[in-house]
């Protein structure tokens, strides 16, 4: 999931998806500031909340190119997502003050590592060598991955087959656990890692790639702008479940995974979910900034 982008394959792919309206869930969102943060006023109440933060500042570091966790729409420059609808949630249960800070996929996870920022979400994958360098929440939804490919793609119905044929190439990000199972099944040298998953849906839909190994929340919304071109085949590889991650020590796991467990409770993070990971989401990569 790093984010670097190229103005002619940004175009390019910004061709090939359909326009769709920005969803309300995100539009009251504040425009970004210099330097690349957003921040909220303190939410909710003393009275109120679970665990009183008493506004403290929580600094949650995302890329704002990861739909539908965090954008930037290009029409109005407003950051939203997922990312932003939940945390803004945590931060009324918990009385404080959600600081959005964009930064790089290669360098998310380090930065709250090392507590540059208190917190990261950006829909990362629970694993074992992550939780040595960070902490996680609990999980919040789980995730499976699958194969994105060509329309009427016949050559293959699964994982297993696509790695049995040699001829076959696969696209998918770099560092991302997409990459990880994708080196399970092929030798590395079948395998594209491209900076960002656009560039590796570009690729795809150019025939650079065979398939791209991606999660299916994901993939909807490639699918969804190019249904003429691309589909999904074969059964899920992988099923994923994502947490936050917090500095090593934080005081915060505690505190955030009271406020969502109480967003379990009461449906709230299930009315979240239904949004952004339903149908109901329209926004696609051709609506959003992709970095510079």
């Amino acid at each position: 999931m790093n984010r670097y982008s190229n103005l002619i394959l940004f175009l390019a792919l910004a061709a090939l998806m359909l326009t769709a309206c920005t969803p309300t869930a995100g539009a009251a969102s504040p425009a970004r500031t210099e330097p690349a943060s957003t921040s909220d006023a303190c939410l909710g109440s003393a009275e109120d909340a679970l665990v009183d933060l008493d506004c403290r500042e929580m600094h949650i570091a995302v890329e704002n190119v990861y739909l539908p966790f965090n954008y930037v729409s290009l029409e109005t420059g407003e950051p939203g997502g997922w990312d932003y609808d939940v945390w803004r949630e945590i931060c009324t249960r918990l009385h404080c003050t959600p600081v959005f800070v964009e930064t790089s996929w290669d360098s998310l996870i380090q930065s709250v590592a090392s507590g540059e920022n208190n917190a990261g979400a950006d829909g990362i994958t629970i694993t074992p060598a992550r939780a040595e360098q960070v902490d996680f929440s609990d999980g919040y939804i789980q995730l499976v991955q699958r194969l994105l490919v060509r329309i009427d793609e016949d050559r293959f119905d699964s994982i297993e087959a696509f790695a049995a044929d040699e001829s076959l190439l696969l696209g998918t990000q770099v560092s991302t656990s997409n990459y990880e199972t994708a080196i399970q099944y092929l030798p590395e040298e079948r395998i594209k890692a491209f900076d960002t998953m656009p560039f590796a849906v570009q690729a795809l839909v150019a025939g650079d790639v065979d398939a791209v190994l991606i999660d299916e929340v994901v993939g909807m919304g490639y699918r969804g702008a190019n249904a003429d071109q691309i589909e999904f085949i074969g059964p899920a590889i992988k099923s994923d479940e994502l947490g936050f991650i917090f500095t090593p020590g934080s005081d915060l796991v505690d505190p955030v995974n009271q406020a969502l467990a109480s967003m379990r409770e009461d449906g709230t993070l299930d009315e979240f979910n239904a949004y952004y990971f339903g149908p109901d989401f329209t926004l696609t990569e051709a609506d959003i900034q992709t970095g510079e």
